[in-house]
Parts: C-alpha cells; structure tokens; sequence
C-alpha cells in the first residue's frame, strides 16, 4: 500500500457554510400546516385530501441537464430542501405531531431546526429538460432545492433498525400497494 495522506487539517473547519439552491418545488401545498408529513409512509393519498404529485424545476443556471442523466432508472429519488418559510430554531424541544412529551429537535423530523434542511423521499414519476416530476410529494410550493440524489434499497432501507421513542406510539398502518 502507498502512502496514506491525512486530508483532515487539509482546509480549516467551517463555522458556517454557504449552500446554493438547485431547484424550486411547483405543488398543490401553498401553506405549512395542512402539508403532509411522509404522505406515503402514512397512507394519506389514500384518505383523498391531495394527489401528492408535483414538479422540481431546475434553475437554468445551476444545474445542466447532463447531471440528470441515469436518473430516471431509479423509482425513487431523495429531495433535500431547505425550509424556508421556517428558517433557524434554537430551541433544542419540540412537540411531535403524534402527541407526548417534547422531544429533542434531532430525534424528530421537525421542520424546526437549527438548520431547517428538509430530507423527503418521492417517487420520480419523469423527467423532461430540467423538470423532474415526482409523487408523494410533501414539500410547499417554492420550496427551494438544493440536492437531489437516488433513493438506493440496498443501503437507504434498514427494515430491522430501531425506531427509538417512536416504539411507544401506535404504528401508523402503512398504505396497501
């Protein structure tokens, strides 16, 4: 084996850091409180509140329609966004939707965060140019992009891992396929 470079104090840590938005969500949501959470793990579309499909939109300047290549052979896409309508929270409880005792902001997907990036998983419908249409959507309309990546099976699904406080709250049926 060659030599091993230590890359660690290569650049100085960053205190802040500074993201570039991709993209812009088109959907039916115009507003936070009556946008699903997980739509389709919580079997939402099925009560017919919404249809859950909507369009990513990306920005002529930053993204070239190159960097979509492959993409499409893959069902299911994970959209990181950040919300904007919520911006930073500093403070470390938050309420569950469920109900029970506050809970430290990082053992929940609570949009309120001290850094409010969102992590939603869609099902990649099409794409055509710099559009990407999606369904299971849970995201406000505007909702600035700022990645995109595959959803993987093989390494994005732990069927056996531990749901932490959630083991003492009702399971929420999954929607039938």
């Amino acid at each position: 084996m060659g030599d091993v470079r230590d890359y660690r104090d290569a650049v100085p840590f960053p205190l802040s850091i500074e993201a570039v938005t991709i993209g812009r969500v088109h959907s039916e949501f115009s507003e936070r409180f009556g946008t699903p959470r997980q739509p389709r793990a919580r079997g939402l579309r099925q009560e017919g509140n919404f249809s859950g499909k909507g369009r990513i939109e990306l920005l002529r300047n930053q993204v070239q329609v190159e960097a979509l290549r492959d993409l499409e052979g893959f069902e299911y896409i994970w959209l990181i966004s950040w919300f904007h309508l919520n911006g930073p929270r500093k403070k470390p409880l938050v309420s569950p939707p469920r109900g029970g005792p506050k809970r430290g902001v990082f053992s929940t997907r609570a949009p309120h965060r001290p850094n409010p990036i969102g992590l939603s998983c869609v099902r990649l419908l099409k794409i055509e140019g710099r559009t990407v249409f999606v369904d299971d959507l849970d995201l406000i309309d505007g909702t600035p992009i700022l990645d995109i990546k595959p959803y993987i099976p093989d390494y994005d699904a732990l069927p056996n891992a531990s749901r932490g406080w959630l083991e003492e709250v009702p399971v929420i049926p999954k929607p039938s396929e």
